[in-house]
């Protein structure tokens, strides 16, 4: 650890001063707080006392000196402005820079990852979020808060532990909540530096241990004095008796007063030597704001202190480092508006959070929640994060948006070579990696991208692929994780999508519902992705049916919003062409077998277009071919998603052919194994596709002829710019 980072030294305010000056010294360190609150008022900062709490008789502690053990700093550990993210390998290994661009490590020359460097501190962990990782290091400086938005997986959790690695080294506080004698249900709250929370605790158990024992020694001479009259007096024996209980129970009673007054810590930073950081992920409104236990036993004398029924919150146990909190947009908005008063102010009261509890009645004090907060969440957090507190956020901090992909170079691969010595490190059970095992998880990665010269990061997924790999080495007992291990963790690690889809496949080849060869009028082989990462092959089937009323399109197979949309161009473009006069027929369109998710998405456009025109002109399709795309009004064809995968699961189906859109071209990175089962076909309009897809040549040539001249060259000029946007959804239906 850093200077910047560690807590080691001792609180200035701390060695030997009074209440009072280490009050006014807590006052003139504290750095500013985030948001619009107002300075504190003269005399009344957060120092030893919180809330308007004095150092009275009732708080006189027993130690009034603190000094905590010193540690020496390390001043060879570099600062938060020498951080860096480059890959450092041991004396000897070198880097070809000649061969770098070619090479899948980038030139790196290793044996295994062991030859690898892992850095120590989070922050130079992270790879690809370059301008996550600035922000977040600047946000550290200035004490801001952060709001990242992005996929999961793609490191936000990671990020925020680092913040609280590079927070400049503040003084920690403890926090000690004491009874009330006032009021039992209004305790009195207190903050001293860290480490002394502890001391004055055992202090004031062992003075009370001592006027415990000095009341059991006046008790017990009480009762033995009662006990002999009576005996010296044998008619009040039973009278003696009887005034020997009551005193016994007169001590036991007063006795919990001796107890109550020892102070509960209820934050304890004693130990701590780093800001802290607190995940408050999912957290309900208690754990996150803290709460009050319900006690059963609220009369009779037989109750617990409401001080000591006091829990503090993740807003409190944060203070003076980092609450993360993912998926924002999960917390009720009630619980929102309270957080925001916590940011806003910098300290908040801890009250029962169940209006049935006896808690309710509790309400401590503020306590200090001086802290960083880092929200995270995927696209749609925004939508249901209540609009005052991420103003909260952007107001006084940063939003960033999380990358999915990286451009491949080879100093990223050499990055990527990095992250799989950082995850054989973290887990520590795992056998380190060969190269041609290294070299085959960035093929992964390119893979698992969707885009040509890109990378994925996606790092938990990738990580997932890593660790199988190493359990198949680690399970026969070698010291290295070889190249096959990562071939058959690929195999293993399939998603549950994935695995469907490869059920879906067999169980339709058994059963014949999906047809390889041959000509079929107005049926297509589509394609379409489950989840992220797994394709499947969709037959989609047309029928032209004489119309009862005015004609219409009839689309079956639970079409969502998007793919109703597509069906609907593709009518535009049926309308312009066909010499059939549609007003007086009904289109019946089929997706066979879409399951109960239903088709979502427009990729399936040009597989409805091809189906419904070989129905209209009675020219069959060659069922060995299968397509994806999208398609414009005017007969484009536009790129879709999940290319890789789609063309993998035609070839799986045992098609030969597979129609891609042109504009895709370059985000194919399919398989070995496939490469010489299926032949790829990129096309850029509508009359390319049934040149390939329709079998029967005078219809066919007649109905190109005549496409063509509507279609023409529309979308000839800028084709690479639309294919440039890579489609619309990442993984479309």
């Amino acid at each position: 650890m850093s200077n910047d980072t560690n807590v080691d030294d001792p609180p200035e305010d701390a060695t030997g001063a009074g209440p009072e000056e280490e009050q006014a010294q807590s006052q003139d360190q504290e750095p500013a707080r985030q948001g619009d609150r107002t300075p504190p008022e003269e005399g009344g900062g957060q120092g030893d006392d919180v809330g308007g709490v004095d150092d009275g008789d009732e708080f006189d502690d027993p130690i009034d000196e603190f000094e905590p053990e010193s540690t020496e700093a390390d001043d060879d550990i570099e600062t938060v402005d020498d951080l860096g993210s480059t890959v450092e390998v041991d004396p000897g290994v070198e880097i070809d820079e000649e061969i770098a661009e070619d090479d899948l490590l980038g030139g790196l020359k290793i044996d295994s990852t062991e030859d690898i460097e892992v850095p120590d501190r989070l922050v130079d962990q992270v790879i690809g979020q370059d301008e996550a990782r600035d922000i977040i290091i600047k946000a550290a400086k200035q004490r801001r808060h952060v709001m990242m938005i992005g996929s999961p997986g793609t490191g936000k959790s990671m990020l925020a532990k680092a913040m609280s690695q590079l927070l400049p080294k503040e003084d920690l506080q403890d926090v000690l909540v004491y009874h009330n004698p006032d009021d039992g249900n209004a305790p009195k709250v207190r903050t001293v530096p860290a480490g002394k929370g502890e001391q004055i605790i055992d202090a004031h158990k062992e003075e009370a241990r001592k006027r415990n024992q000095m009341r059991s020694i006046l008790m017990w001479v009480i009762i033995a004095i009662i006990i002999g009259y009576a005996i010296l007096s044998p008619a009040s024996i039973l009278l003696g008796i009887l005034a020997a209980g009551i005193v016994w129970l007169i001590f036991r009673y007063t006795s919990r007063g001796t107890d109550a007054m020892v102070p509960n810590m209820i934050v304890n930073n004693g130990n701590q030597r780093t800001a802290p950081f607190e995940d408050a992920t999912g957290a309900h409104a208690g754990a996150l704001l803290g709460d009050v236990r319900h006690d059963p036993f609220q009369s009779g004398g037989m109750e617990t202190p409401s001080h000591d029924r006091v829990e503090p919150g993740s807003i409190h146990k944060s203070n003076k480092g980092v609450l993360f909190v993912d998926e924002i947009n999960t917390l009720d908005v009630r619980t929102q508006q309270k957080l925001m008063t916590a940011i806003q102010e910098g300290e908040f009261a801890i009250t029962g959070q169940s209006e049935r509890s006896s808690g309710a009645m509790v309400q401590t004090e503020p306590v200090p929640c001086d802290f960083i907060m880092i929200a995270a969440g995927n696209l749609d957090a925004m939508e249901n994060m209540h609009p005052a507190l991420r103003n909260r956020v952007k107001g006084y901090g940063y939003e960033v948006y999380m990358e999915d992909t990286i451009e491949d170079t080879p100093e990223m691969r050499r990055k990527y070579a990095r992250f799989i010595a950082q995850e054989v490190e973290r887990d520590g059970r795992l056998p380190h990696f060969t190269d041609d095992a290294v070299e085959e998880v960035l093929l992964e990665a390119k893979r698992r991208s969707g885009r040509k010269n890109h990378l994925t990061l996606h790092f938990r997924s990738l990580g997932g692929l890593v660790r199988v790999a190493g359990d198949i080495a680690r399970a026969e007992d070698r010291d290295r994780t070889t190249r096959e291990d990562v071939l058959q963790a690929k195999r293993r690690s399939r998603s549950i999508e994935q695995q469907l889809a490869d059920d879906y496949i067999e169980r339709r080849k058994d059963y014949e519902l999906q047809v390889a060869d041959g000509g079929v009028e107005g049926r297509v082989n589509g394609l379409a992705v489950m989840g992220e990462d797994s394709g499947i092959m969709l037959p989609v089937m047309a029928e032209i049916a004489p119309a009862q009323g005015p004609g219409q399109v009839i689309a079956t197979g639970q079409l969502k919003e998007m793919a109703e949309e597509s069906v609907q161009n593709v009518s535009a473009i049926i309308k312009k062409f066909s010499d059939v006069n549609l007003s007086e027929k009904d289109i019946h369109i089929q997706f066979v077998q879409a399951g109960e998710g239903g088709v979502d998405g427009d990729s399936a456009s040009i597989t409805v277009a091809t189906a419904v025109i070989s129905a209209l002109e009675d020219i069959p399709v060659d069922q060995s071919i299968a397509m994806t795309g999208s398609l414009s009004v005017r007969g484009d064809v536009l790129p879709v998603g999940g290319v890789t995968h789609k063309i993998e699961a035609a070839a799986k189906a045992g098609c030969e052919t597979v129609i891609i859109p042109k504009a895709n071209e370059q985000d194919v990175m399919i398989e070995d194994e496939y490469e010489e089962m299926i032949e790829i076909i990129p096309c850029s309009n509508i009359s390319e596709v049934l040149e390939v897809a329709l079998i029967g040549q005078p219809e066919k040539d007649s109905l190109l002829d005549r496409l063509k001249s509507i279609t023409g060259t529309a979308f000839d000029q800028g084709q690479s710019t639309v294919g440039s946007a890579s489609g619309s959804n990442p993984s479309p239906q």
